[in-house]
């Protein structure tokens, strides 16, 4: 069974926007470019989520990519600024138990 040629995201827009502008059914939409009524559900499913971006392949995928991407930055940040002050209390700490180089 081969597999349908791929749309364009530019495509999926105009079909889905013709869709939800009543101009035609989801069906005649399906019969029209040869793709199941599913694909064409799944097109809109995801322009509504995200969209234009959510019809582009990778979009999607990047867009949460760059939000774990962020989440993790800001904890890596946290954990810096949290070691620096744990290191400068040990320095703090250590100097005060050392002897003075001065005293002798």
């Amino acid at each position: 069974m081969s597999r349908p040629p791929a749309f364009p995201a530019e495509q999926k827009v105009r079909i889905v926007l013709s869709i939800l502008a009543g101009e035609v059914t989801a069906a005649d939409a399906a019969r029209q470019f040869k793709v199941s009524e599913q694909s064409i559900g799944t097109w809109k499913r995801q322009f509504l989520e995200g969209g234009r971006a959510g019809l582009e392949s990778k979009a999607a995928g990047t867009v949460s990519r760059e939000a774990e991407l962020e989440a993790e930055v800001e904890e890596l940040k946290a954990a810096l600024g949290e070691a620096t002050v744990e290191l400068r209390v040990w320095k703090k700490s250590a100097e005060r138990l050392a002897p003075s180089r001065t005293s002798r």
